[in-house]
């Protein structure tokens, strides 16, 4: 072999590796605005507690983070929309967990989406409030079952949604005391607030919030009880639903960070760290502890746990319950 033809063999062996070392690197995460949908409308607690993560969330990872309210049915519309996005890492949703450990499981609730998006990072614990409207003529929970067993079916109990924690306060209470309620259910915190301040309805249960606890102050809501493991500070002379004889009904929310299936191990990863140092963080515990809530935290496999096993609670809550989770 002349030296021409070995000048000629030796570059065309060396194209495939000049092929690759000219393909250009894989897009860093993320190069482009991330979307963070809150499942529910604006005005409620998850709506606040969303705005409070995403500014330092856009400051961490050097993109914006653009907030969207998609609300209706108790979350499960926004954890839809959530599902049919891209699993790239840019689409994300913050929400309560009950669209995965709940509403599935009631006759005609949504489509479950457990398989569909993934738990990113526990982010807080909320404390639920009982409180009594304008057209509540009682001043404690007694009261309210006195007068939901003399009169059934005429008291009317507001949530924010089917399956949600404050839903379950009020199957459990039903279940335990056989007493018969109304449902009324809204799609969000915030119309719900609205109506209870015009007393179109009687009782309601709701987030702990510091737009809530104001209104207690002025006298235009009264604390029945809470649904937490202790006392609030906030509240102290308000039993827990577990003090007043109700322990299955003592029930607080879950929320969290989630994603689509399918997002890359490494988004999550980096996600869910951010996130736990943000919880940390003096801005953003500061925050929580003014809105009375409580960080959760963890790793992303701590948070699917917390998840499963609420799952099998409710499931266990469906079976005993039957139509009282209307």
């Amino acid at each position: 072999m002349n030296a021409t033809r070995r000048q000629i063999v030796r570059a065309a062996l060396a194209l495939p590796a000049c092929a690759v070392a000219a393909a250009p690197p894989a897009a860093p995460w993320p190069s482009r605005p991330v979307h963070l949908i809150v499942v529910y409308p604006p005005g409620g607690v998850s709506d606040a507690m969303a705005r409070t993560l995403a500014e330092p969330l856009a400051q961490a990872l050097g993109v914006p983070v653009v907030v969207e309210n998609r609300g209706g049915a108790g979350g499960a519309l926004g954890m839809e929309v959530l599902a049919r996005a891209a699993p790239d890492g840019c689409t994300l949703a913050f929400s309560a967990v009950s669209p995965l450990t709940l509403q599935p499981l009631l006759a005609g609730g949504p489509r479950d989406l457990l398989g569909s998006v993934i738990p990113v990072a526990g982010v807080m614990n909320t404390p639920v409030l009982v409180a009594g409207t304008p057209a509540f003529t009682g001043h404690s929970f007694g009261d309210l079952i006195a007068q939901a067993r003399a009169r059934p079916g005429e008291l009317r109990w507001a949530t924010s949604g089917i399956a949600t924690s404050g839903h379950m306060v009020l199957a459990q209470t039903r279940l335990q005391s056989g007493v018969d309620i109304t449902h009324v259910p809204y799609q969000g915190g915030g119309p719900q607030i609205n109506d209870a301040l015009g007393g179109q309805f009687e009782v309601l249960s709701t987030n702990v919030a510091a737009a809530q606890l104001q209104l207690l102050s002025a006298g235009r809501l009264k604390a029945l009880a809470v649904g937490a493991p202790t006392r609030l500070d906030a509240l102290p002379q308000v039993p827990t639903l577990a003090e007043l004889g109700y322990p299955q009904a003592n029930i607080g929310s879950l929320f969290g960070l989630f994603a689509p299936a399918g997002t890359p191990a490494a988004v999550v990863a980096r996600l869910n760290a951010e996130v736990g140092r943000l919880l940390a963080s003096d801005a953003v515990a500061s925050r929580l502890r003014e809105s009375h809530n409580l960080p959760a935290g963890g790793t992303q496999q701590d948070f699917a746990r917390q998840i499963a096993a609420e799952r099998r609670r409710n499931q266990e809550l469906v079976k005993r319950s039957g139509g009282l989770l209307s």
